[in-house]
């Protein structure tokens, strides 16, 4: 059997279950009450205007799966602060002081948490009187060379309707890994990475530090979908960035209600200050990219400030999404009919017989069915392609959302077959197999001088425009044959244009000047 084939086994087997859980009804209170409890689906890197003005407050993604090396564990990981520019000092990246990094557990599927993990940083500085980071090489945790750090406390909440029941802190004073200056600062970064992974109480490890962005993905996207003309497509636009990480594995017994109902939902928030001494939520994760394309302007800031019980005021923007019309505007790639109750299966309630708990409350999380165990082979298509050990069910560093969210959004589901993507298929850099799995942080700069002389960068990606290691990106910002409709298939090279006729395509971009 081809890859194409079983891409499409998946695809049937997934539009199977979305079909049963229509015909059994599980959706008919799609209407005005499809998302009233629940969190934010958003992918966050800027994607709001006031929380872009607030780097250190965005969580930028949140990611949930079976732990691939300990199945009898779950690892949840949130990032925060989008964009960090490796040789951003001379404060560089720290997590943000006085706030709460949550990570919130729904376990029965009612669309409110049941357990929250809240993380909180203290910082120090040993010498007020440089400017420096770190007064020499660095060689642990606790070197004195390093001058400014952080560590965390991590607290466990447990609730009930929204109201604190009992609190437990099951992790005090853990040291924080350090942004990572650059090879003459800190000639092992890899040894101070290790040494910020902690047991913690209950049977957990925690993690918290700089890492590479694992969100994989060409953001040119906003520009007009790929330039208009599909010339902008094919390269990862968060190669060589890095992110701020908080990553808990924790026995998945903890974590589900029971054996029988396994299912979990997940997500993120973070808390700040208000002038009055309270707290004022400004920033909301669960799956990606929701906020960025799905919710309008006019609703991005009181989407992140939301509680997810109201998140029916948001309900038309899945049902009537804005994209399909966008794709048809630009590609001439019919919208499919709407109400478009097929997202409300992915996105609302979870898929019948996969990630739908019983009883469910229809809300935007990210579903993860705990009883499936990891595969040795994960798939980037995740559910479309057969592996449903991949998102929807959860989040995996290597799943490929943005192709499963466009060819879903486009219609996979009802049948109308498709290979959108951005052609973009893999991270830069290679994740870990064990905890916390995400990919070391670049280190000195993403300039073109720097990718000459720093040669422990190379196994990366060429940063700036570089190929990235693995993907199908072209290297440039120039025309190529990688086009945003990409095969599904991994061994197709890469490129099929579906819908639009390759001879149409290559015609109107020589009359652009394109090719």
């Amino acid at each position: 059997m081809t890859a194409t084939a079983r891409s499409r086994r998946g695809v049937r087997s997934l539009a199977g279950l979305v079909c049963g859980a229509l015909a059994a009804g599980g959706l008919a209170a799609a209407g005005a009450t499809a998302l009233q409890p629940g969190q934010a689906r958003a992918s966050s890197h800027r994607e709001a205007p006031l929380i872009s003005a607030d780097p250190q407050h965005d969580n930028t993604d949140v990611y949930a799966f079976v732990s691939p090396d300990k199945p009898d564990t779950t690892t949840l990981i949130a990032n925060w602060i989008p964009f960090e520019e490796p040789a951003g000092g001379p404060n560089f990246y720290p997590f943000a002081e006085g706030s709460q990094h949550d990570i919130h557990i729904d376990s029965d599927g009612d669309g409110q948490g049941d357990l929250l993990y809240r993380w909180t940083f203290d910082t120090k500085t040993k010498n007020g009187n440089t400017f420096l980071y770190n007064t020499g090489p660095v060689d642990s945790l606790d070197d004195p060379d390093l001058n400014v750090t952080q560590t965390y406390d991590i607290e466990l909440l447990r609730l009930k309707d929204q109201k604190v029941v009992s609190t437990t802190k099951v992790a005090d004073d853990v040291p924080v890994a350090p942004s990572n200056v650059g090879k003459a600062s800190m000639p092992n970064y890899k040894k101070l990475r290790d040494e910020a992974i902690r047991q913690v109480d209950g049977g957990g490890t925690a993690f918290a530090g700089q890492a590479d962005d694992p969100f994989f993905l060409d953001l040119r996207v906003f520009d007009l979908l790929y330039g208009g003309d599909l010339s902008e497509v094919g390269r990862d636009t968060l190669a060589g960035y890095n992110t701020n990480t908080i990553a808990l594995q924790v026995p998945t017994a903890e974590l589900r209600q029971s054996k029988k109902q396994p299912i979990i939902g997940v997500w993120s928030t973070t808390q700040r200050k208000n002038a009055k001494g309270g707290w004022t939520q400004v920033s909301r994760l669960g799956s990606p990219l929701v906020n960025e394309v799905v919710i309008p302007q006019k609703d991005k800031d009181k989407f992140n400030a939301s509680h997810p019980w109201n998140d029916a005021d948001f309900l038309p923007y899945v049902t009537k999404p804005e994209l399909p019309k966008l794709l048809q505007a630009i590609y001439k790639l019919p919208a499919p009919k709407e109400p478009r109750n097929d997202l409300v299966s992915v996105f609302l309630t979870g898929v019948k017989g996969l990630t739908m708990p019983p009883n469910v409350r229809p809300a935007e999380m990210l579903r993860l069915n705990t009883s499936i165990p990891p595969t040795g082979s994960p798939k980037r298509l995740g559910v479309l392609d057969g592996d449903n050990a991949g998102f929807p069910n959860g989040r995996r560093l290597t799943d490929d959302v943005v192709d499963i969210e466009l060819q879903a959004v486009e219609g996979e589901l009802l049948g109308n077959k498709n290979d959108l993507g951005d052609a973009v298929n893999v991270n830069d850099v290679t994740f870990g197999d064990t905890f916390p799995y995400v990919a070391l942080p670049t280190s000195g700069s993403r300039g073109q001088l720097a990718k000459k002389k720093n040669g422990d960068d190379a196994a990366r990606s060429a940063l700036d425009g570089g190929a990235a290691v693995g993907s199908s990106t072209s290297g440039s910002d120039g025309p190529s044959d990688t086009l945003l409709i990409a095969s599904a298939s991994a061994g197709a090279a890469g490129v099929l244009l579906i819908g639009l006729g390759l001879a149409w395509w290559r015609g109107r971009m020589r009359r652009r000047g394109v090719v």
